[in-house]
């Protein structure tokens, strides 16, 4: 969820830091920090609230200058927000800053028994007492250096990373000062500290339980940060003379395309000129260098007011880029370069488990009436929090799909590590080249819709909504899908990105038809079929960033229940195609009409029946049934957006909420 960024080179830090930090800002915005090392001064500065209130302002009155650094944004777990549980913490010496993303599961046992050994704690964060921890280990390994120097006169310390010189305490207590020891022993010296500095923590997170993402800077290590993660990403940005970490590549990709993604259990030790990765749990770490596909201008907000919009009016563009090279209108199908399964073993599925969160959730549940319907398999759509803690029965030829726009949402990859423990294929739609979810699955399908930074997600969800529907057609040609209709769905994917433009071209309607509605303080959005699950992400969207209470369901499950809420302060957003359940619809539609409910109806172009019925319409351009939910979601994603505006509410960093949900 929190942002890390962090900076080893010859330039300024502070600047860099603080750009990074605003460029993950939509990770968490409770509080901000940086810790700068300034040969052996350790400056941290960290405020609560945003960066451009708190940490910016602050650095200006109290400056922080040097070469190393690391930087955080936080959104709160353990710990409300405030000043003092702002990262970066400090260990108990002062000498070790840390900056953390995850949950240590075990803080409270490791609290009391450092509790117990004389430490005082400064916050109530999990990330202070790791910061501790680290620092335990530490200075039990520089005092074993220590000692050795003593016992030897002249060990030779352990080799290492090379990095700056600088003066050891060790030579210092062994009788030697800096002025009688040679330039290489202290370059020895530097890479002795160094890997003291890694080791304590390896030592320490051999003790953790829970995820992390962190970054580690030393006073004695003033070249040095050391990174490592399990569950929350971590990125090493590659630069000349230079190298840089972050939970996210939005926070560097104006410096570095080049990245290495850290895996579970990596510690990376990382100086200006290398960087070196060991890990925990096996002899050798798998390190593989990537090259970022997106540039800085992709994750620069341009001319529109906020990410959100901006977003929204990508779309048309996102579903060409994920249909792209994909249809085959001569074959009637889609084509995939990813799925990693053989057409015999496509037509072997008997049955299909989606796992998902949130957005996500609500686009497979669009994903199941696509599947079944074109391709006749069974599909089961569970929360990807709920897959993992029960017993769901999973026959032999099921497969698992996970859905994730961050390809890190700690809850889909548990659900995709429990599938493939078991023995069962995983296949993911991800949008982030590189990240877990696409490096650990079986096979899968790239959205191609490049950075998505606003908070709630809509170019992301459009983007999964079209290529599940490829992925349907692409498992119904294995089947019994007629090429027929498979030409039908495929010819009205191609035409979707221009009736999404068609649909943006009417934003100031929407804009005033959200302030007509802007006071209400609930709202009801209600479909049938496919459409149902657009119902649910609307409602989201308007809950997500305008806090109006909001609830989707099925339009015929009113009656057993909800109607009771309806009165004339109450609106009702309704789908309401002309498509095969138009009619059933429609009497659903009268249901609230009779209660005196306002109505605003999405209909298709040409239908007049119902401006009798409704308040307020908005027109869909016609398309196919099963098409619709694309088409549906992007005027109640500018309803929510306008609405927002009109309410005063931040819309790119809705309060409570973070991007990527990287925690459980």
């Amino acid at each position: 969820m929190c942002g890390i960024i962090g900076y080893v080179g010859k330039k300024s830090a502070t600047p860099i830091l603080l750009e990074g930090l605003r460029r993950l800002e939509y990770r968490g915005y409770d509080s901000a920090g940086v810790a700068v090392l300034r040969g052996a001064d350790l400056l941290v500065r960290k405020k609560k609230g945003r960066i451009d209130e708190g940490l910016a302002r602050l650095l200006q009155a109290e400056p922080a200058d040097g070469n190393v650094g690391i930087g955080h944004t936080r959104w709160a777990t353990h710990g409300v927000p405030a000043d003092e549980n702002s990262h970066p913490h400090l260990d108990g010496s002062g000498t070790i800053a840390i900056v953390h993303n995850g949950v240590i599961e075990n803080y409270d046992v490791l609290k009391q028994r450092l509790l117990r050994a004389g430490h005082k704690f400064q916050s109530t964060t999990d990330t202070e007492v790791l910061a501790h921890l680290i620092g335990e280990h530490y200075q039990q390994r520089r005092a074993k250096v220590v000692a050795q120097a003593a016992c030897l006169g002249d060990a030779k310390p352990k080799s290492g990373t090379s990095g700056a010189l600088v003066s050891d305490p060790a030579r210092s207590a062994s009788g030697l000062s800096d002025a009688t020891v040679p330039k290489e022993t202290h370059r020895q010296d530097a890479c002795a500290t160094t890997d003291t500095l890694t080791q304590a923590v390896c030592d320490a997170l051999r003790e953790v339980i829970g995820t992390y993402g962190l970054a580690v800077t030393c006073r004695d290590c003033p070249t040095t940060i050391v990174s490592a993660r399990r569950g929350s990403p971590i990125i090493i940005g590659i630069g000349q003379d230079e190298n840089f970490v972050a939970s996210d590549a939005n926070a560097i990709v104006a410096h570095t395309k080049r990245v290495v993604y850290l895996n579970d259990y990596d510690v990376a030790t990382i100086t200006p000129e290398r960087f070196d990765v060991q890990n925990l749990g096996a002899d050798t770490a798998n390190v593989q260098i990537s090259n970022l596909e997106f540039s800085q201008e992709d994750a620069a907000r341009g001319r529109h007011a906020h990410f959100m919009l901006k977003e929204i009016y990508e779309q048309p563009q996102t579903v060409r880029n994920a249909l792209r090279g994909r249809i085959d209108l001569e074959g009637a199908t889609a084509k995939f370069g990813g799925l990693n399964m053989t057409a015999a073993e496509l037509r072997g599925i008997d049955r299909i488990v989606i796992a998902a969160s949130g957005t996500s959730w609500h686009a497979a549940l669009v994903g199941e009436y696509l599947i079944e319907e074109l391709a006749q398999i069974p599909v089961e759509v569970e929360f990807a929090h709920e897959f993992c803690y029960r017993n769901c029965p999973l026959e032999k030829n099921t497969v698992l799909l996970v859905l994730s726009q961050s390809g890190e949402t700690a809850d889909t990859l548990a659900a995709l590590r429990e599938a493939r423990r078991r023995g069962h294929r995983a296949l993911a739609i991800v949008n982030v080249v590189g990240s877990t979810i696409a490096r650990e699955s079986d096979g899968g399908i790239y959205m191609h819709a490049g950075p998505e930074i606003g908070v709630a997600s809509t170019k992301a969800f459009v983007s999964t909504l079209t290529v599940l529907t490829l992925l349907a057609v692409h498992l119904g040609r294995l089947r019994q899908l007629s090429a027929t209709r498979a030409r039908e769905i495929l010819r009205g994917l191609e035409a979707l990105p221009a009736q999404l433009e068609a649909i943006l071209a009417h934003n100031p309607a929407f804009k005033t038809l959200a302030k007509k509605y802007a006071r209400a303080e609930d709202f009801f959005f209600l479909g049938r079929g496919c459409t149902f699950p657009i119902a649910l992400e609307g409602a989201l969207k308007l809950k997500e960033i305008s806090y109006i209470h909001a609830e989707g369901y099925s339009a015929a499950e009113m009656k057993h229940g909800p109607i009771a809420l309806i009165d004339p302060e109450t609106p009702t957003v309704f789908l309401v195609p002309q498509d095969a359940m138009y009619d059933k619809t429609m009497a659903n539609l009268a249901m609230i009409r009779a209660r005196k409910g306002p109505i605003i109806a999405l209909a298709t172009e040409g239908d007049q029946a119902i401006k009798k019925v409704a308040d307020s319409v908005i027109y869909l351009p016609k398309t196919l049934d099963l098409l619709n939910p694309i088409t549906a979601i992007v005027p109640l994603q500018l309803f929510a957006y306008h609405i927002a505006v009109a309410r005063g509410c931040d819309v790119d960093k809705p309060r409570n909420l973070a991007k990527s949900v990287t925690v459980e």
